[in-house]
């Protein structure tokens, strides 16, 4: 879990994601349309992204792509990233994290 801390320090928006997930890439349209700055790991692309997906899945992420993470802390999937925007509520995360001025 320290090599998630690490991967997710110091960015606004960071979601953990594999190329072939259509959630994962639903989530990344939905956060890119607020003009949010984010980094995007593909777990499927990283050397290591075996060992950082059994960390997510040891955090709570069932399953384990999309994994979003907002100001540094857990979110959770696209069925909570959906929630808040439904709320209303996804735009103030994005802002208070830095990571969208609007």
């Amino acid at each position: 879990m320290e090599s998630i801390r690490s991967l997710v320090a110091e960015k606004p928006v960071v979601i953990f994601s594999k190329s072939s997930c259509c959630m994962s890439h639903s989530i990344q349209t939905l956060i890119s349309g607020f003009g949010a700055k984010m980094t995007v790991y593909e777990l499927d692309q990283l050397s290591n992204g075996q060992e950082v997906e059994k960390a997510l899945v040891q955090m709570g992420c069932k399953p384990s792509v999309p994994a979003v993470f907002i100001g540094e802390q857990l979110i959770g999937g696209a069925n909570q990233v959906m929630t808040l925007q439904v709320k209303n509520q996804l735009a103030a995360l994005l802002r208070r994290a830095g990571a969208i001025w609007v």
